[in-house]
């Protein structure tokens, strides 16, 4: 396995539970180094270019919506496989069909106050992750 980096978010649903800890505490049970991470408010502008690669779905506006409607933490994650294993960490996207033990089984509201987001290939990890952090900020 090669060494990668992802890009997560802990979204405001979860911040709002003030459950970031026990996140912050499984991300690091599994493995993953963290390698850059601060807490922000998305503005609206800021959660659509994000989201940019949804802007014909249907839940676009609900999704920017919800994600600049309170804090985020966002992470740079690194480890070998990093995005394959924090896809498996968070589980399905909508919870219902989400495994027992995952992130989203246990702290997911519903399918769109699912708790985390994560990055779904190494071309979209990349620019995710240059999104919020500078090369600086990359420890």
């Amino acid at each position: 396995m090669v060494m990668e980096k992802t890009l997560a978010i802990i979204k405001p649903d979860a911040t709002a539970r003030n459950i970031t800890g026990k996140i912050l505490s499984r991300i690091e049970e599994e493995g993953f180094t963290v390698k850059a991470m601060k807490r922000v408010r998305l503005a609206r502008a800021d959660a659509e270019c994000f989201y940019a690669v949804h802007r014909e779905r249907p839940f676009y506006g609900s999704l920017t919506s919800f994600m600049s409607s309170g804090p985020v933490v966002v992470l740079c994650l690194e480890r070998e496989g990093a995005i394959a294993k924090w896809r498996e960490v968070m589980g399905a996207t909508n919870p219902a069909n989400a495994a027992e033990g995952t992130i989203r089984k246990l702290y997911a509201v519903d399918l769109e106050r699912n708790s985390v987001h994560g990055s779904d290939a190494p071309e979209t990890a990349a620019v995710e992750v240059a999104f919020f952090f500078s090369g600086l900020e990359l420890v």
